[in-house]
This record gives structure tokens, sequence and C-alpha cells, in this order.
């Protein structure tokens, strides 16, 4: 069975520890890989290369150093379909949905060119009689990413893309569940001219998590994953000294006026609900329709347009998602159904019928994948655990609100704050949601409303921990350190030795 290495100082690396885990395919539900897992010795190697590189990286000019992002843009739009290939037989998203995963990290690389810009200081003359003042932004060193299984190539890019355009150097930890597309990331990083050593790849479980977070050597983590772990990195991080960016679960809402067009407003929460099977941190899992019309109206819709929907292989052109990630996923979602139903829930549409025995791709038996369908629950309350947790998979839940004053107390009281969108006519109305709600990001008639790669990304309260965000502006903030000159050239004079506060007269 093929392994999958580490990637470090710009060749595979087997690592020391002896130790693999299997990589599945979520739509056979087989193994059809191994990936090797660090221990502390692989991790302090892989930084020791990358503190070796980053420093001839760094007085590289930035012009320099996005010259070899824009050649790795390209290598990466020349290898996209081989890209989102393994990426599906990793993940078990759809194809289309891989190379959208893929473009949207391509398009923080594209913002990254902008490194010459993005790297500006300030300059102030004569604030004092000869003195002038200025800043410059440089690079923190090695620095370091902890990503997630649902996507593999836009969060590794999101954050090592602009990490590199700043002049640092980069280890990249992805998870094990998919990781062969990280690793294609760094060889075509290399293909581009990028130097050996400067955007490292290891694989591993706590053990290679905690090494990053020990190393005096790493400066900065950033991190996305579930919230009890972001929270864990942010801690830690804190009490050594640390910069971190960690960013946790959501609990996305969609609010429904009744001036909303009911037919279009059931496609797109169809698509934001069920897309990647729901295993994304913007999946839309709780639609708040205001008034009982309302809500009676977008019951019936999504009542005729959630059964259409085709599950299937990642690969099949006809299907709209794919298999959940692990058995394990398959059976918290399953669990968390079956708790909605005990406390009370209208499971409208049960996705646990879903029969699989007799589906085939390509002469093969999908019958031991990890497929759920498409749930559907009405009438859920806000004390049940398929509101307040995250379930991470393909259920949508519909709580009813009398009015947009109730609507938007639902996502501004819930823990988490990550995204939430409304959909209506009425400008005023969405204009009172955006100054009320306590949400990060929101969408106005945008069911996931990511931004593009020129603003940030992030949520609140225990969806993000940390006080900057990920892509646009705020990258390059947290990348670099500020240094501040204050400069003089007195002419053979002196004035002796001053004892108090200088003061810019």
């Amino acid at each position: 069975m093929r392994t999958i290495q580490h990637f470090v100082d710009g060749t595979d690396y087997p690592g020391t520890s002896g130790n693999t885990q299997p990589v599945l395919n979520p739509s056979l539900g087989t193994p059809q890989a191994e990936v090797a897992l660090a221990n502390k010795v692989d991790v302090d190697h892989a930084i020791a290369n990358a503190a070796k590189a980053q420093k001839k990286w760094a007085q590289q000019n930035p012009q320099k150093r996005i010259r070899v992002l824009m050649a790795w843009i390209q290598l990466i739009h020349q290898h996209m379909d081989e890209l989102a290939r393994t990426l599906s037989l990793e993940h078990g998203k759809i194809f289309e949905d891989a190379k959208g995963d893929i473009q949207r990290g391509v398009d923080v690389l594209e913002f990254a060119l902008g490194a010459p810009h993005q790297l500006k200081g300030e300059y102030s003359s004569g604030v004092g009689p000869g003195i002038d003042t200025y800043s410059l932004r440089q690079p923190l060193g090695v620095v370091a990413g902890i990503t997630p299984f649902n996507f593999p190539a836009m969060i590794p890019l999101w954050k090592a893309g602009p990490a590199i355009a700043a002049g640092n150097a980069f280890i990249l930890k992805p998870s094990e569940r998919d990781p062969s597309v990280p690793v294609r990331l760094a060889e075509l990083f290399i293909e581009a001219g990028g130097p050996e050593g400067i955007l490292n790849v290891v694989h591993g479980d706590k053990e290679a998590v905690d090494a990053l977070l020990d190393s005096e050597t790493i400066q900065a983590i950033g991190f996305v994953g579930s919230t009890p772990i972001a929270q864990y990195i942010y801690e830690r991080c804190a009490a050594s000294g640390k910069r971190s960016q960690c960013f946790g679960g959501a609990k996305n809402h969609a609010i429904v006026l009744p001036d909303a067009d009911l037919e279009a407003t059931a496609d797109t929460l169809v698509g934001a609900a069920f897309g990647s099977a729901g295993e994304r941190c913007m999946a839309l899992s709780v639609v708040v329709p205001v008034g009982k019309e309302t809500a009676e109206k977008l019951r019936e819709a999504l009542i005729r347009k959630i059964p259409q929907l085709h599950v299937g292989h990642c690969l099949d052109p006809r299907s709209d998602y794919g298999a959940l990630v692990t058995a394990d996923a398959k059976e918290r979602v399953e669990r968390l159904i079956t708790e909605g139903v005990n406390d009370g829930a209208d499971l409208v549409i049960d996705g646990r019928t879903l029969d699989m025995s007799d589906a085939t791709f390509e002469g093969e038996s999908l019958s031991q994948g990890f497929y759920t369908g498409p749930s559907f629950f009405d009438h859920v309350t806000t004390d049940m655990s398929i509101y307040t947790e995250e379930i991470f998979g393909p259920v949508l839940s519909m709580v009813r609100a009398e009015t947009l004053e109730e609507a938007i107390k639902l996502p501004s009281e819930h823990r988490y704050g990550n995204g939430v969108a409304i959909f209506t006519r009425d400008g005023g109305a969405a204009r009172d949601f955006i100054t009320n709600v306590d949400v990060g990001m929101v969408g106005i008639n945008v069911p996931i409303p990511v931004p593009i790669a020129y603003y940030t990304f992030g949520g609140w309260k225990a969806s993000g921990f940390g006080d900057l965000n990920q892509h646009g502006p705020d990258s390059f903030r947290f990348y670099t350190k500020t240094k501040t000159v204050t400069a003089r050239w007195p002419e053979n004079e002196s004035a002796g030795p001053q004892f108090t506060m200088p003061v810019m007269d």
C-alpha cells in the first residue's frame, strides 16, 4: 500500500517514528494508502530545516518572493484536475466542489502577490527637530499551520501563502485523514522555484501538534478545527508567548423574512446546507423563517426539493454530494439525528434511511461507503442538541420565529458566531440585521458569506480565538512584526546627558 510521507527540505522524509495511519476512500469505505505520523524528533527536524532556510528567504525582496508564488499559482492551475481528483478520493466531496476548494485557496495566493504593498511601512518626517520616524514590517521567522480535513487545499493555502510571501518559513501540519493534496502542493512550490525548507509538511496526531506548540523556534500558529482544540491551542500559545489565530466550530443560521422569494431561497438553502455533505464550517445548518405562513411555505418547498438530491460517489457527475469522511463521522451525525427525534423535534426527512446496498460506480460497490442522506428537522428548539451542537453533516434544522427581533436573538445568543445570512427584499430590515446580529460574517441573500480573498475571514465567540482573522490584510499583520525607528542625524553637537523623557518640541 502506498505510504504518504512527510515533505521536509524539498523532498520526501519518512520520519523516525515508524507509526502510520490508514487513509481511507470514503466513497468505498476502504483503505487506499497509509500516512506516516511524526514524533517530536521529526517535527524538530522540519523546524530546524525551516529555520536554516528562512533567513535567506527573508533577505529576498518581496517582488522576488512573489514571482515564486506566481509560478506556483500557474502550476496549481495546470494540475487542477489531478489535485481535485486526489482531494475527492480522500475527502469524499464531489469533484467540482474539490476544484472550488483549491480555487478558493488560489484566490488567497493571488492576494498574497500584493505583498510588496502589504509590507510597506509608514514614514513621518520632522516629528521633532531633525527627527524622522518610520516603521517596517519584518517576518516573524518560522510559523506553522494546523489545518482541517474538510478543506485540505484551501486552508493550507490561506495560511501558507501570505506567510511565505511575507518572508517566513512555514510548517504545515495538515489533517492525517486527507494528506496527499497538501504534500502535492508543497512539491509544486519547489517546482515553482521555491527554496527547499520554506514549505514543509509533517503529518501527525497530538504528539506532532504539541511539538509545534512547545517549540521555541515557532513564532506563530494558525489553526482551523473544532472549538475545544482551537481553545486548547490558543491557551497553550498564549502561555508560551506565541501568536495564534484559532478558528473553531460553527452553527450558521439563515433568517428568512416573509418578503423573500421562497422558491429561490429554498434552492439556496438546499445547496448551502447539504453541499459537501455539510462538512463545512460555513454550512448553513439552521433556517429561521419569520412568521407561520413563511415557515409553512418554506417547509413545503424544502420537502419537494431535498429528496431530489443525489448522494453518490465523489467522482460521479450525478452526485450532489458524496460520503462523510469517516465511519465515525457518519455515526456521530446519525446519533445526533436520533437525539433530535428523542428530544421531540419533527424529523420531516430522515437521511438515515438512505440505502446504498445496491449502489455502484464504475463497477465498484458503494455499500461500505460513509454515506448519509439529507435530513430535515422542523420545530427545533434551542435546548436540543441538534441546535446547540455543530453536527457537521447533511442536516438542516428549522427554528421558527415570530418577529425579526426574535430571529436575530437566535444566532446572536448562540455560543458560535461564525456566519449568518438573511433573505429579504427589505433593505431597511437587512441593515438593521447587519447592525444588531452578533456574528462575525454576514450574508445578505448570500447563504455562505465567505469573504473574497482581500477581505478577512473569521468568526466570533466560540468560533474564533485571537484578534486577527485569516486572509486579507490581517494575514500580513499576523505573519509580520512591526519595527518602529526614530532617527536623528546630529552635526557634531552635544547638549550633554539628558535625564528627562524626550519630548518632540
